[in-house]
């Protein structure tokens, strides 16, 4: 039976206005589209919370709207001078964070958080924070004082499980939060049975845990750009170069198949700890080309070109690259994680990482295939449909 329908929402977009101007993480898209969906919402009123160095901003569901429509249209608004002042070096955050100020109904320093919110929203206000940010003691504690309901959506335990692919502190910092998510929350949101399958391993007593897949936004290829791959098969691999992703593993498969391997691009930022990666990139190896800082309909262009997308993650709370290549129509070879096996029955190639040869085979066979007349143009080749939006909206607006 559905629950009653909340007498409003809050959404916490802290992570939203910190990261203005970055490129969009997987995580910064499902904040954004919580903020889409619940903003839309006819069931209950969405209100706003902004985490910044001078406390906390309250957003009234016009303001919500405005905000939102900011992203999509003429951005934010340029920074005064205090704002400035407070984030110097990053301009783009100052401008985000005043536009927010100025937008905002009322503030207050942490401590007078509870008093805010007991002012302006009624009680049984659903607090809802999907972006793994702001989640401190003084907010929780503000949240408790006015009676709102609490629920947070966790993504993945990664940085307990790999701590030593971790920036320092994370594993830490990321301990305390889901800590607090078991003193504190009503209800999480696993974006897998993976991942709620991780929470309960890491807590004694893990708070309500509902499983909830992420949808994807349809991606919409743009314009590629050109280089050695524009007139020949090739294969990309996307996400930030990273220790977890296993580009250090693509690397050993190319050296392998020597002067005869294919092309690939790798898509994505340098990220940390990954050194030795960043050396044998650097070395330039024979047939991988390197590109970051794309956008959007570049990056889906070139994996909508590809004949296959790679992903050897040795961990993941999701994988929304393979299920953007799938709506895409393109051929996926990941590893056998669990989430994998669960998100997209059937329909990659699963390679245990210890199998080389696995590997080289399904890459070969992907060219191979690519380079035939009549096996079929990207875009038609998977036969699946991916998870929608619509569908995680169903299951989460009932519990919250």
């Amino acid at each position: 039976m559905r629950a009653e329908p909340p007498p409003a929402r809050l959404l916490d977009l802290s992570r939203t206005v910190s990261r203005a101007g970055r490129r969009p993480t997987g995580v910064d898209r499902v904040e954004r589209a919580y903020l889409d969906h619940l903003s839309r919402a006819d069931d209950a009123p969405l209100w706003g919370l902004v985490r910044t160095g001078a406390g906390f901003l309250l957003l009234d569901p016009g303001s919500v709207a405005a905000i939102r429509d900011r992203l999509d249209g003429p951005g934010w608004d340029a920074p005064g001078l205090a704002a400035r002042l407070m984030r110097r070096g990053d301009p783009d955050r100052a401008g985000a964070e005043d536009t927010v100020r100025r937008r905002a109904v009322g503030r207050a320093l942490p401590r007078g958080l509870g008093r805010l919110l007991k002012r302006h929203l009624p009680l049984g206000t659903r607090y809802v924070n999907v972006g793994h940010t702001a989640l401190s003691d003084r907010l929780l504690a503000g949240l408790t004082e006015a009676e709102a309901r609490i629920a947070m959506m966790i993504h993945d335990t990664i940085p307990l499980d790999w701590p030593d692919h971790q920036r320092p502190g994370t594993p830490d910092r990321f301990a305390h939060l889901l800590h607090r998510a078991e003193r504190h929350a009503d209800l999480l949101i696993a974006n897998s049975k993976a991942t709620a399958d991780d929470i309960a391993r890491h807590l004694d007593t893990p708070p309500d845990t509902l499983v909830a897949h992420l949808g994807i936004d349809p991606p919409r290829p743009g314009t590629a750009p050109s280089g050695p791959w524009s007139d020949r098969p090739y294969l990309v691999t996307v996400g930030t170069i990273e220790p977890r992703k296993n580009h250090a593993f693509l690397l050993d498969l190319w050296e392998e198949m020597g002067a005869d391997a294919p092309l690939l691009l790798i898509l994505g930022a340098r990220g940390w700890e990954n050194h030795a990666t960043f050396a044998r990139l650097d070395a330039g190896p024979t047939g991988i080309h390197e590109l970051n800082g794309l956008d959007d309909g570049a990056l889906f262009a070139l994996v909508a070109g590809s004949a296959g997308l790679l992903f050897p993650s040795l961990a993941e709370g999701y994988g929304l690259p393979l299920l953007e290549a799938a709506a895409l129509g393109v051929p996926v070879v990941c590893s056998d994680l669990p989430v994998f096996c669960e998100i997209a029955t059937g329909f990659p190639i699963y390679a245990p990482l210890s199998e080389h040869y696995l590997w080289t085979k399904a890459i070969r066979r992907l060219i191979a295939e690519a380079a035939a007349p009549g096996t079929g143009a990207p875009g038609q080749r998977t036969g699946i449909t991916p998870p929608s939006w619509r569908a995680h909206f169903d299951t989460v607006l009932a519990r919250i």
